[in-house]
């Protein structure tokens, strides 16, 4: 993810308990929990993922409580999910202002970030001359990663 300093995360975990309060939901140290995990996170976590983390800090959270939370934190427009074709949806923290890609491996499934200014200033110039209005996107580039190549070399 757009790996986020302590006061952006902190910033965002205090968004998400006003869009809380705004929308008349309780604000439960389990969300708190699950919202700091996914923000604090330097990788692309599943609901899984985010179980496991939280277990390993003494937290037990409900799976279920999980994917509610996660909802809400979609909802709120401070998460995004990704499926990057392994089958389930990994969650980020989401910045204004930190476009970036994603290079997908297929065989180990690490996710790396980039940020390539060329292209982003390209997107919207590539849609406009389709005669489209750019909004918004999404880049992911799925191949394999710089481990997997190696490793396929060396059992050669």
């Amino acid at each position: 993810m757009a790996h986020l300093g302590k006061a952006e995360a902190s910033d965002l975990i205090e968004r998400f308990r006003r869009y809380l309060r705004d929308h008349h939901l309780p604000a439960t140290r389990q969300r708190d929990l699950i919202a700091e995990t996914v923000f604090r996170a330097q990788d692309h976590l599943s609901a899984d993922g985010i179980r496991r983390r939280l277990q390993e800090r003494g937290e037990r959270v409900a799976t279920a409580t999980i994917y509610r939370a996660l909802d809400l934190l979609e909802r709120s427009g401070l998460v995004r999910a990704h499926d990057f074709g392994d089958g389930f949806r990994r969650f980020e923290g989401v910045v204004p202002q930190t476009a970036h890609g994603h290079l997908v491996c297929l065989r180990c499934g690490q996710v790396a970030e980039f940020i390539n200014e060329r292209l982003e200033r390209m997107l919207p110039i590539i849609a406009d001359e389709h005669d489209f209005l750019h909004q918004r996107h999404r880049v992911e580039i799925h191949g394999l990663c710089r481990e997997c190549r190696r490793r396929d070399l060396e059992a050669l």
